[in-house]
C-alpha cells in the first residue's frame, strides 16, 4: 500500500473518525481547522482579513445519509453567510453536496443547496461547489449547472487526475473554477495513477483556463507550480485580477503572505467544525511535503505524549487479549 493509499484509508475509517472529533483539538488540529464553531471561524477569518487574504470557507463534513443531518448542515452554513455579510468580512462559501444530501434524494439536495445560493446571491457571496469522489461527479456538477441558470454566484473544482478532466474544464470555462490535483482514491479506469501524469495535467488545466476562463483558483502547495504560473502570467500578459492562489488553512503560512507581499490574490481555504479528520487525512494523501509542514505544526510535545499514551493502552489491551 503507498503512503497516498494509506493516508486515503485512514480517512474513511469511521472509528477513527470519531475518536479524532473527541480528541482532535487535543491533537493539535487547531493548527489546520479555524475553529469548532461559527464565532472562532470569523475571528480566524478577520485576522486573515487584516493580512490581505481572501477565505473560502467550509463547515467540515460529509457523506451525510441521514436527512436531519443534512438540514443541520444548511442551516450552519446559512448561518456562516449571515456573519460574512453582518461582519464585513472578505470571504466566500465552500460546500459538498454530499453535506446537504445528495446521497439521500437528488432533489432534497437541490432544495438545501438553492437555499444557500438564493441567500448568498442577495449578500453578493461567491458559493464554490466543492467536488468529491468520482461517484458523485456528474450529479453535482448537474445540480451546478441546474441553479447556474437562475444565479450566477456558483462555481467548482476541476480535479486534474480525471481522464474526463479536460472536458470538464472545457464544459465549465464560464464558471469561476478552482484547479487541484485531486484528493480522493480514484480506480485507474477513471483516473491517472501516477504524480507525473497528473501533474502535467494539472499545469495545462492551470494554463488553458487563465488563457480562456473566467476567473482561476490555482489551488496548490507546490512553489515550483506557483513558479511555473507566475512566469506564464507574465509571459501572456494575464492580469492578477484573473486569477488567485489558493492554499489550506495551516499549510505553508510564510508563503502565503509572500505571495500577498509580491501583490497577487491570495485565499485561504478555511475549514472549521469537528468532522475534520476524513479533510485532514486527505490533505496528508496529496503531497508527502504535507505530512512534513504538518509535523512541525501538529506534532508537539503534548501531542506526543498523548499519541504514547493511547498506543500504550492499545498494545497493553491486545497484549492482554491474547494472555487470555
Amino acid at each position: 500500500m503507498s503512503l497516498k493509499d494509506f493516508f486515503i484509508a485512514l480517512s474513511e475509517n469511521q472509528t477513527l473518525n470519531s475518536v479524532a472529533q473527541k480528541y482532535g483539538y487535543q491533537l493539535g488540529a487547531q493548527s489546520v481547522v479555524a475553529g469548532t464553531n461559527i464565532d472562532e471561524v470569523v475571528e480566524s477569518i478577520k485576522e486573515l482579513n487584516a493580512q490581505g487574504i481572501t477565505c473560502t470557507v467550509d463547515n467540515l463534513g460529509e457523506f451525510v445519509f441521514e436527512k436531519e443531518a443534512a438540514l443541520a448542515a444548511k442551516e450552519q452554513i446559512l448561518a456562516v453567510i449571515e456573519r460574512i455579510h453582518s461582519d464585513n468580512l472578505d470571504a466566500h462559501i465552500s460546500l459538498k453536496p454530499s453535506q446537504l444530501g445528495l446521497d439521500i434524494d437528488v432533489d432534497f439536495c437541490y432544495e438545501n443547496l438553492k437555499e444557500i445560493v438564493a441567500l448568498a446571491n442577495d449578500y453578493q457571496i461567491f458559493v464554490n461547489f466543492d467536488m468529491e469522489n468520482y461517484a458523485r461527479l456528474h450529479p453535482s456538477f448537474d445540480l451546478l449547472e441546474k441553479l447556474n441558470a437562475e444565479y450566477g454566484n456558483v462555481g467548482t473544482v476541476i480535479q486534474a487526475y480525471f481522464y474526463e478532466s479536460d472536458d470538464n474544464i472545457e464544459r465549465f470555462k464560464d464558471y469561476r473554477l478552482r484547479l487541484v490535483k485531486g484528493a480522493y482514491k480514484e480506480d485507474s479506469s477513471v483516473a491517472f495513477q501516477e504524480k507525473i501524469d497528473i501533474d502535467r495535467k494539472f499545469i495545462a488545466q492551470i494554463e488553458y483556463h487563465l488563457l480562456h476562463g473566467k476567473f482561476t483558483s490555482i489551488a496548490t502547495h507546490d512553489h515550483h507550480i506557483i513558479n511555473h504560473v507566475k512566469q506564464f502570467v507574465k509571459q501572456h500578459d494575464i492580469p492578477k485580477d484573473k486569477f488567485e492562489f489558493q492554499m489550506l488553512y495551516g499549510f505553508r503560512k510564510d508563503m502565503q503572505l509572500s505571495l500577498v507581499k509580491e501583490g497577487y490574490n491570495f485565499c485561504t481555504y478555511v475549514p472549521f467544525g469537528e468532522d475534520w479528520y476524513g479533510y485532514f487525512m486527505r490533505r496528508l494523501a496529496e503531497r508527502r511535503q504535507n505530512i512534513n509542514l504538518v509535523t512541525k505544526q501538529v506534532f508537539k510535545k503534548k501531542t506526543n505524549t498523548l499519541l504514547a499514551v493511547a498506543a500504550g493502552a492499545f498494545l497493553v489491551g491486545r497484549f492482554t487479549k491474547k494472555r487470555k
